[in-house]
Formats: structure tokens, C-alpha cells, sequence
């Protein structure tokens, strides 16, 4: 890979000939709505698998903006399908928000709001709203950010909460991330909520959400990014101390990127001028910290260095859009060069040739993972997503130059 042209040509031909197809073939449940809960590695469908609710809000995600980018009606008629499954099936009618696990008749399983997946169903149906117009995703997504202004903002100290019981009563013990802290708040949590709101203001501009939004470019800056390092905090205590000084590379520079977005919707130019010179100093600490020679991203580390070093399949994807990302802002040729080595490892490890669509990841000798090619946290969205931010970014760029 040489130039951003090639690159951009190789992330189309990759979304319309290897990521959706697969999608289509393998993942759309026809017999009972949404997508199956679980796709193994090779390609075979457990159809009976529960099937959960980040699944699906990607799923709705990357339809609808494939439809938008693409112009296919099929892929407007899957948006349809994806939509269906989450308000069918997933909403809780009696108590408002999101079920984060049915079965795979749609009845449901767990019952908790994970204030993280709120933020992707929120996330989804606004995104939907721009992509298609479609009138009641934006109130659908208008209805789920007053439930969480309401019920998951922490008044006192800011930010919030992890999670709900189905009542919305406080759930202090329940968190997504796989750790044994006493987690309170989240990067992860915050950094979707971000990206919700940012989406939601394109196409609501309330003064009230426009402030929330603020407060949450903020903390991203003041808060969750470490100001000495560029990298960022992942576990909190109610009052922002931080609990670890673990380090995921994936999330520093998908951050990164988010962090500029979310500034853009606001248009503040002090605002953005601030959160453009946060973003390079996490894409800086990213390319320092967590490339490896081959030009893939590792997983994690701590200030010591690399702690885990398989590469998954998210985090290498987010390098292609954070990188470029950091390219734009500043011109720097390392960034771009980080961009096309990432797409380069993606295309020579990542890539599933045999049976389609990408592995989970790889580990440190670059053999495939064992993992499951679509499932509650794995969808055609983090992959599709960047070759749909590569493809809008690439002619910006190149105009730029």
C-alpha cells in the first residue's frame, strides 16, 4: 500500500466484496428477526445463540450507513430488518431503555441497562436518522436520551453511571469491562456516550444535549486522558481517580478520532482547537507505544510497556481512521504511514480469505484466533466502519494536499 488513493480503493472493494457480503450470508436471521447471536469462525451459524443488543445497534449502524455511502436498497432493506429487531425486540416497553440480552426468539434474557450499550442503541437509531431520514429513529434515540439524563448522569460529581437494574435502580456492582475493580465509571461508557450525543446533535440541536456534550469533550480532555502520557484512564472511582494505569491501545486512538468528531459537531473553535491538540498528543502516544514493526497494533500495556501482544481485529481497524485522522490535522507523514501499514497488516493477517469477513484477531506469531466471526460484541461495524471512514476521508485529504 503507497497512497491514500490505493487505500481508498482497497477499503471499498473490501466492504462491497468481503465485509457486507459476509454479513449478508451468514449473520441475517430471516426466520426470526435481527441477527444470529453467534457465527463461529468458520463460517457456521448457531442459530439458537442469544443475540444482544451492541450486535444489533451495530448491525442497524452499518446497514444504514452503507445504504447512504453505497445507494443499494438491499442494504436499506437490511437497515429495515436491523431497526425492526431493535425496537421489536429489544426495547423494554414497560420500563423504557434497552433489554442488553434476548434469546433467539427475541424474549428477555438479561435484563440489566448497561448504560454502554444505551449509548450504541442511542448511537445507532440517530445514525440511522441521517443515513435513511427515517423519522422515528431520531425519536426513538430522542426517548432514550432523556431516560439516560435521567436515570445514569452522576449530579454530584459528573459524568456516568455504569449501569441500571431493568428499573433503572442503581446497579453499582454490574460494568462491561472485564475487570475485577470496583468500577464506578468508564472510559468506554463515556467514550460512546460521546459518540452518541455528537451523533444525536446532527440531528437535534438542543441547547440542553448540546451542553451535555460539551461536558463530555471535556472530561474527556480534563479526566480520562492522562495529560502526561496521551493515553487514557479506563477505570474510575465516582470522583475520577483513576483505578489502573492499564492501557488499551485500541481505544487511545479510536478515541482520538471520536474525541475530534465530537468537537466538530459542537463547532466551538476554542473547543475544537483544544480537542485537535488532545487528539494528536493520543495519536502520538499510540504510534510511540503501540505499533509493532509489522504495522499492527497491540492490545494493551501499562507504563512499562506492552503487556498483551495480540492484535485484535477492532483496534486495527480504528488505526486505519485514527491515524488518518492525525494525518489531517497536523500533515505529519508518520501518521500517514501508520495508516497504510495498518491497512497493510489488516489485508496480510486479519483478513479471512477461506471463509470471509475478518478473524477476531491474531496472536503475537500472527496465527488466526479461534474466536467467533460475529457475536455479542463482534459485528460487521468496527471493520465496515472504517472502510466507510476511509472512503469519505481519503478525497478530503488528497483535496487538502
Amino acid at each position: 500500500m503507497h497512497s491514500p488513493e490505493e487505500l481508498r480503493a482497497a477499503a471499498a472493494n473490501e466492504l462491497v466484496n468481503n465485509i457486507l457480503p459476509f454479513a449478508v450470508r451468514h449473520v441475517v436471521d430471516r426466520e426470526h428477526g435481527g441477527f444470529y447471536g453467534h457465527v463461529a469462525n468458520d463460517g457456521t451459524v448457531h442459530k439458537e445463540a442469544p443475540k444482544a443488543l451492541v450486535q444489533h445497534s451495530r448491525m442497524l449502524w452499518t446497514f444504514a450507513q452503507a445504504q447512504h455511502v453505497l445507494g443499494d436498497a438491499a442494504y436499506a432493506r437490511l437497515a429495515d430488518h436491523a431497526r425492526r429487531a431493535l425496537l421489536d425486540r429489544f426495547w423494554d416497553a414497560q420500563r423504557g431503555g434497552f433489554f442488553w440480552m434476548v434469546d433467539y426468539l427475541g424474549r428477555p434474557l438479561d435484563t440489566v441497562k448497561h448504560t454502554y450499550g444505551q449509548a450504541f442503541a442511542l448511537y445507532a437509531l440517530a445514525a440511522d436518522y441521517l443515513a435513511t431520514g427515517t423519522a422515528h429513529s431520531r425519536e426513538w434515540a430522542i426517548e432514550l436520551y432523556r431516560l439516560l439524563e435521567m436515570h445514569t448522569r452522576d449530579r454530584e460529581y459528573g459524568g456516568y453511571f455504569e449501569a441500571r437494574h431493568r428499573d433503572w435502580s442503581p446497579a453499582p456492582e454490574l460494568h462491561v469491562d472485564e475487570t475485577h475493580l470496583s468500577v464506578v465509571k468508564s472510559m468506554n461508557v463515556h467514550l460512546h456516550m460521546m459518540e452518541a450525543y455528537a451523533t444525536l446533535l446532527r440531528t437535534w440541536d438542543d441547547p440542553e444535549l448540546r451542553a451535555r456534550l460539551a461536558t463530555l469533550v471535556g472530561l474527556h480532555q480534563r479526566r480520562i486522558r492522562n495529560p502526561h502520557t496521551g493515553h487514557l484512564f479506563l477505570w474510575f472511582d465516582r470522583q475520577w481517580r483513576p483505578l489502573s494505569p492499564h492501557i488499551s491501545y485500541g481505544h487511545d486512538i479510536e478515541a482520538s478520532w471520536l474525541l475530534t468528531d465530537a468537537a466538530e459537531a459542537l463547532g466551538e473553535p476554542d473547543l475544537l482547537a483544544q480537542a485537535r491538540e488532545a487528539t494528536l498528543q493520543m495519536a502520538y502516544a499510540t504510534l510511540e507505544a503501540g505499533i509493532d514493526t509489522d504495522g499492527g497494533l497491540f492490545s494493551e500495556g501499562n507504563p512499562a510497556g506492552v503487556t498483551d501482544r495480540n492484535k485484535i481485529w477492532w483496534p486495527q481497524a480504528e488505526a486505519v481512521v485514527g491515524f488518518l485522522n492525525a494525518h489531517a490535522l497536523n500533515g505529519d507523514p508518520r501518521f500517514l504511514s501508520a495508516a497504510l501499514a495498518s491497512w497493510s497488516f489488516i489485508q496480510e493477517y486479519i483478513v479471512d480469505r477461506q471463509h470471509g469477513d475478518w478473524f477476531w484477531g491474531v496472536d503475537p506469531a500472527g496465527r488466526p484466533l479461534d474466536r467467533e466471526k460475529a457475536g455479542p460484541w463482534k459485528a460487521s461495524y468496527h471493520n465496515g466502519r472504517a472502510c466507510l471512514e476511509v472512503m469519505a476521508r481519503v478525497p478530503r485529504l488528497t483535496q487538502g494536499v
